[in-house]
């Protein structure tokens, strides 16, 4: 069995009184679409967190590729490798496409151009744009200059998981990607979900909609009470147990109460 690719073990995190993170063991294995679940304060949004540079664990470990790393911040994680599409995207509307993909990144000039007159290389940037938006099949947009906010909302999740699929070269995080979606618009994140796993980049997918964590998940992370419960495959398991699972009205087989 092959060794994960991000893991991290026993990790606190605590705010005053309150303990977000209660020991918590994690496991991201490569190429998998991991799916974490759990009720509103189990944890969750701490531990994704932590895995992606937003707070530091006050104890515990993090590994990324056998080696142990420490994020001081979201810009760290990214220089690892480890992208985080949250659920508010993060992206400026009045923006173009391009300039989305590219922003806190932006590519200069070569030559006196680009360091002295720090005049930016919009030809390359929108080419790069135009061809990761291509690779996922998002090339129902048309204009690589348009504003993100003439966007639908479909639109805008495919451009901010383009971006993390293209500069996470280690691990993207999605976090509630489907939230405020139609049907027809989840269908296509979800198939962009499944190509970026195509391409062997490992997904974390946080996630409320259990027919979603159902259809694209090879395992689930069961996350309650701060720690992790189980993580249980979605085959071998139904949606009504992993719901029972996470509010504590069953225990998964092998753990104790």
């Amino acid at each position: 069995m092959s060794e994960p690719i991000l893991y991290a073990r026993n990790l606190v995190k605590r705010y005053g009184k309150v303990t977000a993170l209660d020991h918590c063991d994690f496991d991201l294995m490569p190429g998998e679409i991991l799916a974490v679940i759990g009720d509103n304060g189990a944890g969750k949004s701490s531990l994704i967190k932590a895995l992606s540079g937003a707070v530091q664990p006050d104890e515990g470990e993090i590994t990324l590729e056998g080696r142990k790393v420490q994020f001081g911040s979201p810009l760290e994680a990214r220089g690892y490798g480890i992208e985080c599409v949250y659920q508010t995207l993060a992206m400026s509307p009045a923006l173009s496409i391009a300039d989305n993909m590219f922003m806190g990144r932006e590519l200069r000039k070569p030559g006196i151009m680009g360091s002295w007159f720090r005049q930016l290389d919009r030809p390359k940037m929108e080419a790069f744009a135009r061809e990761k938006l291509n690779e996922l099949g998002l090339m129902t947009i048309q204009n690589i200059n348009q504003a993100v906010e003439t966007l639908s909302g479909g639109q805008r999740q495919g451009v901010a998981v383009a971006r993390a699929a293209a500069f996470g070269s280690k691990v993207v995080i999605l976090d509630e990607p489907t939230a405020a979606l139609g049907v027809k618009e989840s269908r296509k994140v979800l198939e962009l979900i499944r190509d970026v796993r195509s391409r062997g980049i490992p997904i974390i997918l946080i996630s409320h909609n259990m027919p979603h964590v159902f259809e694209v998940a090879d395992r689930i992370h069961i996350h309650r009470l701060g720690r992790r419960l189980a993580v249980i495959r979605p085959d071998e398991y139904s949606m009504s147990d992993a719901v029972a699972f996470m509010t504590g009205a069953k225990l998964p087989e092998g753990v104790a109460a």
